[in-house]
């Protein structure tokens, strides 16, 4: 093998982990924490098994999506309007707009993963985090960057998750058997866990990088499979880890504090360092996400007109910029977190349903054949996803 094809392979390699870390970490922000440590609350032990739901409704839509992306070499609002015009503008309306109401949620965390860790003002803290998104994306190589980042900050919030579940001495056996057995179960928190992980912006990130690095037809299929499932593993681990921890510091008597439940799971299953990590865990959660949310959301306007595709970048600026202002404007969007992963639950089966019926156009995808088991599991997603959202409502 020469030089060259070695640089291009490791190159690629770089780019599926990147992928990968995007989507996972773009989950993985202060919604993400706040949401797994109320729903432990409410369900103790039970919600391992809404945990293990979601992971199959996260792979069943994920795997799907990324594969059509990637064999229609095309991103999913130009998929969505080449199947009815003008379905790609109402699907890139609902992407934007709930990807601006996460990161204003998103820049929030920074500023308080900031506070924790130095003492200086959330809103500074916040100002500050978004200009070191901003530079990332002036960057001349601003991808691979964000490649690096993403994977780096995720593997540092795992090992500090894993840290905080050991201090925790959390009842295992007991989360193994609900998760598996559970005695409760909630809708809405499946929903939002859902919506929070692949909803919204979320599960087109890494396949919207994967198709901007050149991972796209056929042949690039088993990369993209590799890629689309190691982001849920991630992000799984990451939130069974959180579950365990929550668990253990109930498991103790202790009560969480109701302004900012995940700080004290660490504050009083690790004492003052616990404290401290919580808030390098909660940086490195949100200064991912933002770059995920702004990366993703601008990638659904971008192609739309030359203009926006040649400015992407300063496009992508203004979008950070217009989320860190109405953050400073409205304060801690706190109790708006939970909300909107839930409201990206409602976006998910929508977004999957188009992609699922574009699959099936051979004026898109030529010869392909999409699996069936893969139809029948997006499906079903799509189905489940749509009767919870309906129920939640009705509840």
């Amino acid at each position: 093998m020469s030089s060259s094809n070695k640089i291009t392979s490791s190159s690629q390699q770089n780019t599926i982990w990147g992928a990968a870390f995007l989507m996972a970490t773009s989950a993985v922000g202060p919604g993400f924490l706040t949401q797994t440590t109320v729903f432990t609350q409410q369900l103790a032990a039970n919600f391992g098994f809404v945990i293990l739901l979601s992971i199959l409704l996260d792979l069943g839509a994920q795997l799907n999506i990324w594969r059509i992306i990637a064999i229609t070499e095309k991103r999913a609002q130009d998929i969505a309007n080449d199947l009815l015009f003008g379905l790609g503008y109402f699907l890139s309306f609902l992407i934007v707009i709930g990807g601006f109401a996460f990161n204003i949620g998103n820049v929030a965390g920074a500023g308080l993963g900031i506070e924790v860790m130095s003492g200086l003002g959330v809103k500074t803290g916040a100002i500050l985090s978004a200009l070191l998104a901003v530079f990332i994306f002036l960057l001349p190589q601003a991808g691979h960057i964000m490649d690096s980042v993403a994977k780096w900050l995720g593997l540092l919030m795992l090992g500090m998750i894993a840290y905080v579940v050991l201090s925790a001495h959390p009842p295992v056996s007991e989360a193994i058997t609900r998760t598996l057995l559970p005695q409760q179960f909630d809708p809405i928190a499946t929903i939002t866990l859902v919506g929070g992980t692949v909803g919204g912006y979320i599960t087109f990130a890494g396949g919207h990088r994967l198709l901007e690095a050149g991972v796209k037809g056929a042949n690039a299929l088993p990369q993209v499979n590799r890629s689309a499932t190691t982001g849920i593993l991630v992000t799984s681990i990451i939130r069974y880890f959180l579950f365990l921890a929550t668990l253990g510091v109930i498991a103790m008597g202790l009560s969480l504090s109701k302004e900012n439940p995940p700080a004290s799971v660490f504050e009083l299953a690790a004492g003052p360092i616990g404290y401290r990590l919580f808030g390098v865990l909660m940086w490195s959660a949100a200064i991912t996400s933002v770059i995920g949310s702004a990366y993703t959301s601008v990638s659904f306007l971008r192609t739309f007109h030359p203009i926006l595709e040649k400015n992407h970048r300063y496009l992508t600026v203004i979008f950070i910029s217009i989320s860190t202002i109405l953050f400073i404007w409205i304060g801690k969007p706190v109790q708006v977190l939970v909300f909107v992963g839930t409201i990206n639950g409602f976006i998910l089966p929508i977004a999957l349903a188009v992609m699922l019926v574009a699959v099936r156009q051979k004026r898109l995808v030529g010869n392909y054949q999409h699996p069936f088991w893969l139809q029948a599991a997006g499906w079903l997603v799509v189905f489940i996803m749509t009767a919870m959202a309906i129920r939640s409502l009705i509840a």
